[in-house]
């Protein structure tokens, strides 16, 4: 059946309304507009600069994969505005340029304590294909910058390197295509374009975990690039190690390389990301502005800007200077919901614990009965959700467990909760429970 403009749409605005409370869909939304839409390219017109960067910050990657779950086929977004609009133009022909965020460059990139290494091993790969690092695996928590670097590698390379072929892919888009490929007997070509390259960028690795036939494919894409000296950049939210059902041959090989991690940026580089940002999108904010929302926003990079987007919007929208004051008032209701920063594990594990009729202790015991295995998978995904703790500190909590038990459980629950109503509406109430205490 043939995809239209509407249809796409409506999809869109159905994965957004089960994501956003009503006031929000209503200031990002439904101010938004389908533009165009071939081939898999949707085109989104947004009011303004700040409404594009908050929506493609925050929803490109859920709208895209919801969209490819629907209709089965690879998609790609652009968000633009009316100041940009008379550039849209779709490329013909099989042979167009890989899908590369032009904001993510080495220049807008910014170093702190917590990247160093990726960013210099990522800057070294880019003007040294396969000379320096192969493969360079890069791996960090969500929204910190892996995304970022990678795209900077490609618009380096080809930006430098003459007749080089870039390829950015994420592993859940290798893996549709893949499939795509064997039900429409095209894998001599699905293999030619991940094959027949310089530089391969895959995002988001550890979606590769428990997927055999995809492990395959990869591994033999993997091994044809390396013998060739081509470059391979891979992202992950976790370590080679730390990825549940890896094939050894494949986490053997992503180590060959060199393993740089990203961490949490601390309050001096939040600052400098803060200003950076302004500086790209013309702002003019207060210092003691950038220092109330670096001081308040500390997850990741993604909520930082969206912070301060959130901000700069909600000044226009009102029709006010940005000062202190109004910073607050646009942020009360992010900072009223961050509560997981104060919450420990002990906290936890007792509501979890009250929740199932349970004791704490047998969390700690080793008893592998169903009626208490799953409390226990549920207390360590909600901790590794809401607290800071790291996966051995989480297995340590939890009787001395390995952290690759903390990493199935909480693939195990996250994966309940999208599939299963029951375990998703006892998950939403002991969160409840905990914001509430």
């Amino acid at each position: 059946m043939k995809t239209n403009l509407n249809d796409v749409w409506d999809d869109v605005l159905e994965i957004l309304k089960k994501e956003l409370d009503e006031h929000s869909f209503s200031t990002w939304v439904n101010t938004a507009k389908p533009l165009a839409y071939h081939d898999g390219t949707l085109v989104i017109l947004t009011l303004n600069d700040f409404s594009r960067d908050w929506l493609e910050t925050r929803f490109s990657t859920l709208i895209r994969s919801y969209l490819e779950y629907k209709h089965n086929k690879n998609f790609t977004l652009r968000f633009v505005t009316p100041n940009s609009k008379e550039n849209i133009f779709f490329p013909k022909g099989e042979e167009t340029q890989p899908q590369l965020n032009p904001k993510y460059t080495f220049d807008s990139f910014v170093v702190g304590s917590n990247n160093r290494l990726a960013h210099a091993a990522a800057l070294a790969v880019a003007e040294a294909p396969s000379k320096s690092y192969n493969p360079l695996f890069i791996y960090g928590g969500v929204g910190l910058g892996k995304t970022h670097l990678l795209h900077a590698i490609g618009h380096h390379v080809m930006e430098s390197k003459d007749g080089y072929k870039v390829v950015y892919v994420s592993s859940e888009t290798f893996t549709n295509e893949l499939i795509n490929s064997i039900k429409d007997d095209q894998t001599v070509e699905f293999r030619n374009k991940y094959r027949r390259v310089d530089v391969l960028l895959v995002d988001d690795i550890q979606f590769l975990a428990g997927k055999e036939r995809t492990q395959e494919e990869f591994f033999h894409t993997f091994n044809t690039l390396h013998e060739a000296d081509k470059q391979i950049i891979i992202s992950s939210d976790r370590t080679p190690k730390e990825i549940p059902t890896l094939e050894d041959r494949l986490r053997s090989r992503f180590e060959w390389g060199l393993i740089a991690d990203i961490q949490k940026p601390d309050l001096e580089t939040r600052e400098a990301i803060l200003r950076k940002k302004a500086q790209l999108e013309n702002m003019q904010l207060p210092d003691e502005v950038i220092l109330f929302i670096a001081s308040n926003i500390k997850s990741n990079i993604r909520e930082l800007e969206g912070a301060l987007l959130r901000v700069v919007a909600y000044g226009n929208l009102n029709q006010k200077q940005i000062d202190l004051e109004l910073t607050k008032e646009a942020l009360k209701e992010i900072l009223a919901g961050d509560y997981n920063k104060n919450l420990t594990i002990p906290a936890i594990q007792k509501v979890v614990a009250r929740y199932y009729n349970l004791k704490v202790e047998d969390f700690k015991s080793r008893r592998r009965t169903k009626n208490v295995a799953f409390p226990r998978q549920v207390a360590m995904y909600l901790s590794r959700e809401l607290t800071e703790a790291s996966l051995p500190n989480i297995g340590q909590e939890f009787g001395g467990r390995d952290h690759t038990t903390v990493i199935y459980a909480c693939d195990k629950i996250k994966n309940c909760i999208d599939n299963d109503a029951q375990t998703e509406e006892a998950v939403n109430k002991i969160t409840e429970v905990l914001k509430s205490s």
